[in-house]
């Protein structure tokens, strides 16, 4: 169980790290007059995130789960997810946020990654971070009913997304 926590714990500082980039580049968006929409669903984006990381370590908790081939798959998927983060936040570079921001004279990235999958911070990141922090934990109560529900809130930022990008 400790090696399964450390593990957790190295994760979500590194999400902590990519909310920290988030807040910088939302303060400098907001004095250079970005817009920001969909307030809600990002703050029940954040409340379902928060939610997931904090079920799915109650859960490997509750039941003692040790480290096992399903947490080893779960700390590659991890892995492969905050590489993807990381790219995504390095390639969007000041208007990369958690939130849903556009700025005045907003460039849409056309870049390989982005003209071949659509939405890679979702597809890339999120949605293998959520199953591999499952795995790691062995939570799959979570993953088999909190999973679906964080995609239903994350299918709402698509469309919002879709929406606004396409008045670019």
């Amino acid at each position: 169980m400790f090696f399964i926590t450390t593990i957790f714990i190295g994760f979500f500082l590194l999400r902590l790290i990519s909310l920290a980039i988030s807040i910088k580049h939302e303060k400098q968006l907001i004095k250079e007059g970005a817009t920001q929409y969909g307030k809600k669903t990002s703050m029940l984006l954040t409340l379902a995130h928060v939610a997931y990381y904090g079920a799915v370590l109650y859960e490997s908790w509750s039941k003692n789960i040790t480290f096992n081939a399903y947490s080893c798959s779960g700390i590659l998927i991890m892995l492969f997810a905050y590489a993807m983060l990381f790219y995504v936040i390095h390639k969007l570079g000041p208007i990369w946020t958690v939130k849903l921001y556009i700025a005045p004279n907003h460039q849409i990235d056309n870049s390989f990654l982005f003209r071949t999958i659509k939405h890679p911070n979702y597809f890339l990141n999120i949605i293998p971070e959520l199953i591999g922090v499952a795995l790691l934990c062995n939570a799959w109560y979570t993953l088999i009913i909190g999973f679906p529900l964080y995609c239903l809130f994350l299918s709402v930022r698509i469309t919002q997304e879709e929406k606004v990008m396409r008045k670019l």
